[in-house]
């Protein structure tokens, strides 16, 4: 399995209207094929900075078949819009892929 994950800094007071983007996006990520599972997470507000942290967190069959979504009709479609909301946004989002090493 592999796991894809972004991390978002959202700018504070911005948060609802991140998440929103994501309840009414238009995804097909299901019709893709080794896709297994999606959660959007929100962490902690760190007041000081003026952020809170999200993470999108996707799990794949295989990392062949995240980077297969990467290059699909399907993931330019999910992203066209991305850069409509860029004043909610703190800087571009951190990408994290990990492979399983063990697990029950």
């Amino acid at each position: 399995m592999f796991f894809a994950m972004n991390r978002f800094k959202i700018a504070t007071g911005h948060e609802t209207a991140f998440e929103d983007v994501w309840k009414n996006r238009d995804s097909s990520l299901a019709d893709n094929p080794g896709f297994k599972e999606f959660k959007l997470l929100r962490g902690e507000t760190v007041a000081d900075e003026g952020y809170t942290l999200f993470v999108s967190s996707s799990i794949w069959e295989s990392r062949d078949a995240f980077l297969a979504w990467t290059k699909s009709e399907n993931f330019r479609a999910a992203h066209k819009n991305a850069g409509d909301n860029r004043a909610m946004y703190l800087g571009p989002p951190k990408f994290e892929g990990f492979s399983v090493v063990e697990g029950a």
